[in-house]
């Protein structure tokens, strides 16, 4: 691969080790002779410290389509930090490579041991990109829209103050499903379903499946079951008019205030992310790895003892 490369690198910059990474990849994004773009002046500095000695990089504002021309979004962070890279990367559909410096980071390709290996492999470009569904989201009050965003993991509506339940109908293609107290409804993408959802009791459900999930959060009702539906479903998390207001938080990132008798459509999204696999394994095998899922049986486990 030749010519005038550019990549956007996108770091998490309040740990040490985040630190020294974005120093090493960028010295060695220099040395293929890659530009690099930051939207922070802060990660500027971080791999500039010495007044401009080490990889020479160029500051663009996040408004401005930063991932535009580039071949690449570098992630160096946990998930948090890859989805906002995912926010950067998706209008200007760039893949994402995330190398995990944080805890768990499920949806980053590598960890950081592996970080040297993630770079030669980008500058070579000798890796796969998948699509993963997103999902976007749609506010209406009174029948008139007030808002649109979208997510990769999930789109969460919660109660907005903590003393208060949350009353909401959910609706599944104009029909009528269920209506209860809760904390909060979450509608989330199969990439979204080792995420927060998840850890409100959803099913995890695997990256090529083609489906949304509807995982309710402590809801006060005999059945607040987490639903599978349709990617081709409308799903629709009404507020109660009498009851109290919500929010609506997409990805972590992006949040709406709610009145009283909101509406938010959630379907299936117009535009993939673009994410980077460098190595062909099964998503069951990641699963273990990540979750460090017991995959011993117990008179296995116990045969050693």
């Amino acid at each position: 691969m030749t010519g005038n490369r550019e990549v956007l690198l996108v770091v998490h910059p309040d740990r040490d080790t985040t630190r020294d990474a974005a120093r090493a990849v960028a010295a060695r994004f220099e040395k293929a002779g890659i530009r690099l773009r930051v939207v922070d002046e802060e990660v500027r500095d971080l791999i500039e410290p010495d007044g401009g000695i080490g990889a020479p990089c160029v500051v663009v504002a996040p408004e401005d389509n930063p991932a535009a021309g580039t071949e690449l979004v570098f992630v160096l962070g946990g998930d948090g930090t890859l989805l906002r890279a995912a926010e950067l990367a998706r209008p200007a559909g760039v893949p994402v490579l995330g190398v995990n410096l944080g805890r768990v980071g499920f949806l980053t390709e590598a960890d950081s041991e592996a970080l040297d290996d993630a770079v030669h492999r980008a500058v070579d470009g000798h890796y796969q990109v998948e699509e993963r569904m997103t999902i976007d989201v749609m506010v209406t009050v009174d029948g008139f829209e007030v808002a649109r965003t979208w997510a990769l993991n999930e789109a969460s509506v919660e109660k907005s103050s903590r003393e208060r339940i949350l009353d909401a109908l959910i609706e599944v293609d104009g029909r009528p499903v269920s209506s209860f107290g809760c904390d909060g409804v979450l509608c989330a993408t199969p990439t979204g379903s080792t995420a927060y959802a998840f850890s409100a009791g959803g099913p995890i459900i695997w990256p090529d499946v083609e489906a949304l999930l509807v995982v309710p959060s402590n809801a006060h009702a005999m059945f607040s079951r987490p639903l599978v539906v349709s990617r081709n479903s409308v799903i629709t998390v009404g507020i109660d008019p009498d009851g109290s207001s919500a929010v609506l938080t997409c990805d972590g990132l992006r949040h709406i205030e709610l009145p009283k008798g909101a509406r938010v459509q959630v379907v299936c999204g117009r535009v993939p992310v673009r994410l980077v696999r460098l190595w062909n394994g099964p998503f069951t095998d990641r699963l273990v790895h990540k979750f460090s899922l017991p995959v011993k049986s117990w008179r296995e486990r116990h045969a050693r003892e």
